[in-house]
């Protein structure tokens, strides 16, 4: 077991594919409120149950009796997720992948599960966000890799401007391109392999589905 990757369970959607079970293999485990339903689907036992337990459903609440609570009240100044995150870091987290982060009921949480992972990816932890199917990377400037399946789907939607921006072994390769905030020119390219990132500047995620090649 690795000691400084945790998984962060939350409460979006998560599919059972060999590409998550292989990126949680060696974690830790962390339930946020309802998120702890994915423990019983991945055969884990978390070290920690965290939140309101608003979005816990009854049959939930009494299960994993052993696994400690830390609970918090409804009204408070950050997210089950994010609390779960800052107890991780304090256990020494230096990977966090975000399952259950993508998707679901609540497009707030999931748009802030993203602009939190930049945030943590600027401050030097190495992040993944992951629904089994879906998965995504916060690209900063430097170099990224991301192995995927040839025929898979991908997009690079900018949080920012993007300037020198390069994206190689993919269908719709580009060199020093400069992305303008809100443009949808890096929507919808297509692996071919592992595919190869550098960005000069500027703040984007890396939206892949490994299992999607409707692109072939």
């Amino acid at each position: 077991m690795s000691q400084s990757t945790f998984t962060i369970l939350l409460g979006g959607a998560l599919s059972l594919t060999d590409r998550l079970r292989d990126a949680v293999r060696e974690s830790r485990f962390i339930a946020a409120d309802g998120g702890m339903r994915h423990a019983a689907a991945l055969g884990v036992v978390p070290e920690l149950w965290v939140g309101d337990f608003d979005s816990t459903p009854p049959d939930l609440d009494g299960a994993f009796p052993d696994v400690p609570r830390q609970p918090y009240p409804a009204a408070k100044a950050a997210t089950d997720g994010e609390i779960a995150v800052a107890e991780a870091i304090e256990r020494g987290a230096k990977r966090l992948i975000l399952a259950g982060a993508l998707g679901g009921e609540r497009s707030d949480h999931a748009l802030q599960h993203l602009l939190y992972a930049v945030e943590l990816a600027e401050e030097g932890f190495d992040i993944l966000l992951t629904s089994g199917s879906e998965e995504a990377v916060p690209l900063l400037p430097g170099s990224l890799e991301v192995d995927l399946p040839p025929g898979s789907l991908f997009s690079v939607p900018g949080f920012s401007e993007l300037r020198g921006l390069f994206i190689e072994n993919a269908r719709y390769p580009l060199a020093d391109f400069h992305l303008p905030f809100g443009s949808s020119r890096t929507i919808s390219n297509v692996a071919e392999g592992a595919v190869r990132f550098s960005l000069a500047s500027g703040r984007a995620i890396v939206f892949a589905r490994p299992y999607d090649l409707s692109g072939v």
